[in-house]
């Protein structure tokens, strides 16, 4: 495969970095060891500027080419954090923290990306600056918001941005990539059912909130099911039920309901949170009881510009030869979609082979995968700002 010579070369550097950030994995925004990592190693690669702290704990690496005649700014970027979840894969590098490990990659994905760093600081065979960034709390926290809200894009000038994710069930050294909506919004409801609680063997002198959160939850499933067009993507899950008593003969006085939209089109996202109120409140009122909606916007959609990606597509083809262009979308989220908001740009995927999926607690990231995504991070770079 024509991935850079260089990487394999790096790749026993590459590796051992990343085992490193998989044996010690830190959470959201308190990714303090890692960011001080890659900021030393960005330090010592000869960076021109490193910078920490932009989004709280995020850190930007700026590598600027041979020659700069048209002032070109390209921004690469990986997520450092890790997730809440106990590690099930028995490594001999496996985490050294109870209750949390890299299940999703992203020390795989840090380590390309400082692979990626290395190899530029040494050639510069770009006409530009390249920007690295590396960002916390991607896993809930929004550090990609974090870091364009405390002026990254403005403050290193950056033109495009892409960023990349391993994809188990695709093969090693592949890539999936599709323009427009790659990765789905994600929002967030409570819901809060009040009727009114007394003895279970007297229901006809109580408003049975249980009875009345059964019937929204049901409800619910008819926004997919019903009001929104088939060929729209959506998907609303209650994923919490929770009673303010456990006794088998109290009928609580509330409910407390939890749970997600999943969307991939703005009007879509804005009809369905009308409609998961007025299902509630309404339902409720139908019962004699009453419900509060917490309704909050999480991720956006992370939108691919159709021109963007053809270029990410491009370079992956160069990598690898293996490029799936039109791939399903997806109906997690991912918050590098708040920086694909401020400036065109695209997200693909890599594959990891046949493994765990992410989020489980046997899953690995592939170190066999760093050289192809290493090469397509520099390959951005190379490919958007070549040398006359």
């Amino acid at each position: 495969m024509p991935v850079k010579n260089r990487f394999a070369e790096l790749l026993p550097e590459i590796t051992a970095w990343r085992r490193d950030f998989h044996e010690n994995p830190e959470l959201l925004f308190e990714v303090h060891r890692t960011a001080g990592k890659v900021a030393g190693l960005l330090s010592g690669f000869g960076c021109d500027e490193v910078v920490q702290g932009i989004g709280r704990t995020g850190v930007v690496g700026v590598i600027r080419g041979r020659t700069d005649t048209k002032g070109r700014v390209i921004g690469l970027r990986a997520d450092m954090d890790a997730l809440p979840i106990r590690e099930a894969t028995g490594l001999d590098y496996a985490s050294k923290v109870e209750g949390r490990m890299h299940a999703c990659g992203h020390d795989g994905h840090t380590a390309m990306l400082l692979g990626a760093a290395k190899y530029l600081a040494e050639t510069r065979n770009f006409d530009g600056t390249a920007v690295l960034i590396f960002q916390p709390a991607e896993e809930g926290g929004g550090g990609g918001r974090e870091m364009v809200q405390d002026g990254m894009i403005e403050r290193f000038g950056i033109q495009e941005v892409y960023g990349m994710h391993n994809m188990p069930g695709i093969p090693v050294g592949a890539f999936a990539i599709r323009p427009g909506a790659m990765m789905a919004a994600a929002d967030q409801f409570d819901i809060i059912v009040t009727g009114k609680g007394g003895h279970a063997a007297k229901p006809h002198e109580c408003i049975d909130s249980a009875l009345v959160a059964a019937h929204i939850v049901i409800a619910l499933q008819s926004i997919a099911s019903r009001n929104v067009d088939p060929l729209k993507q959506v998907v609303v899950s209650v994923c919490s039920v929770q009673s303010e008593s456990v006794a088998h003969n109290v009928i609580s006085q509330t409910v407390a309901m939890r749970g997600t939209v999943r969307t991939m089109d703005p009007a879509v996202q804005d009809f369905v949170e009308a409609r998961v109120r007025a299902i509630c409140e309404m339902t409720a009122t139908a019962f004699g009881a009453t419900a509060s909606v917490d309704y909050r916007r999480g991720y956006p959609v992370t939108m691919n510009t159709p021109e963007n990606t053809g270029f990410a597509a491009e370079v992956a083809r160069a990598v690898s030869g293996r490029v799936d262009t039109d791939t399903a979308p997806l109906m997690g989220a991912e918050d590098f979609s708040f920086m694909l908001n401020e400036r065109p740009g695209a997200y693909i995927f890599l594959g990891n082979g046949d493994t765990a999926m992410v989020h489980h607690p046997a899953y690995n990231f592939d170190d066999s995968a760093i050289p192809f995504g290493s090469s397509w991070y520099a390959g951005m770079v190379e490919a958007r700002m070549p040398v006359a």
